[in-house]
């Protein structure tokens, strides 16, 4: 089975909005429901423009993505209505109101602002060289993996062994076999990968780079293509992660995603496991088997 990939890398808001009331029912949001066979799951058009305090033309056009300016109250009132999260809320506005591109001449796809290859903050390189019993890595826009010390190499797999434009968490995560078979909920791991990629076309709807991403990822996996029309939404924060490693089996860790206020583009990625824990006596085990020598690699 073949699919046409999107055309861009920006989910259209009328999409987002239709995914989202067909997620709620009258009884979610204390409306009455006079009963009655629904066409379609969720609300219908009338009773979200009712919620959101708008009118059933204005949201009707909204979801044909011809509103061009919506204001923040309007889009704050759908929210509400909608029972968005923090995330679905700024994704909600990134795709109405649209950062303006400079004015000009379009510019080729090899000098526009997003295909710059991002060199990693010293700082954080620095912070790896200093992690040496935590596996860590930098995340560049798109999900790239910037740089990687040897106890992610240990843990994740040896992104030194990958091209460049294959060192990739969401690539990884969806062609590489071997990331199947590591993390022990594939699922969760990917459909995680998905969300945050929608969240970046939202902020990055001119990115050609994330444009090519996502329609190679449509292309090769039917799984990604099938998730991303879901529309969800999520930035990579904090939380846990169980592991099937081919050396040390089973292990749970906790993720944390540390980003600096002046550069939002990166971000470092930290593994660790609970002190005395059977996935802290995991981890030292894989450590120790691993190469000591190899030293904090990057692009």
């Amino acid at each position: 089975m073949t699919a046409n990939p999107p055309t861009t890398a920006a989910t259209s808001l009328g999409g987002f909005l239709r995914t989202r009331r067909s997620r709620l029912t009258p009884e979610d949001v204390a409306l009455p429901d006079y009963g009655g066979r629904r066409r379609v799951a969720g609300l219908r058009r009338e009773e979200t423009a009712q919620l959101a305090g708008v009118s059933v033309d204005y949201y009707t056009r909204m979801e044909q993505d011809r509103v061009p300016n919506p204001s923040a109250a309007i889009l704050d009132a759908l929210a509400r209505a909608l029972r968005l999260t923090e995330d679905e809320t700024r994704h909600l506005h990134h795709l109405a109101r649209p950062a303006r591109r400079p004015s000009g001449p379009a510019s080729p796809a090899a000098n526009h602002p997003h295909t710059r290859i991002q060199q990693v903050r010293p700082t954080l390189r620095l912070l790896l060289d200093e992690l040496h019993d935590v596996p860590a890595m930098v995340m560049g826009r798109r999900m790239d993996v910037l740089a990687w010390n040897p106890a992610a190499s240990a843990l994740l797999g040896d992104f030194g062994a990958l091209d460049r434009a294959e060192r990739n968490i969401a690539r990884n995560t969806f062609l590489n076999p071997a990331t199947r078979e590591l993390y022990a909920d594939w699922t969760g791991c990917a459909r995680e990968n998905v969300a945050y990629l929608h969240l970046e076309a939202g902020r990055r709807p001119g990115d050609p780079e994330l444009a090519r991403l996502i329609g190679e990822l449509s292309m090769r996996s039917e799984e990604f293509r099938r998730w991303w029309a879901e529309h969800p939404v999520q930035d990579k924060t904090s939380g846990r992660k169980r592991f099937r490693h081919p050396v040390v089996g089973e292990l749970e860790l906790s993720y944390e995603t540390l980003r600096a206020a002046d550069d939002p583009d990166q971000a470092l990625i930290t593994y660790t496991a609970e002190p005395g824990s059977p996935a802290h006596d995991a981890l030292r085990m894989l450590l120790a088997w691993s190469a000591p020598s190899q030293a904090v690699s990057s692009r």
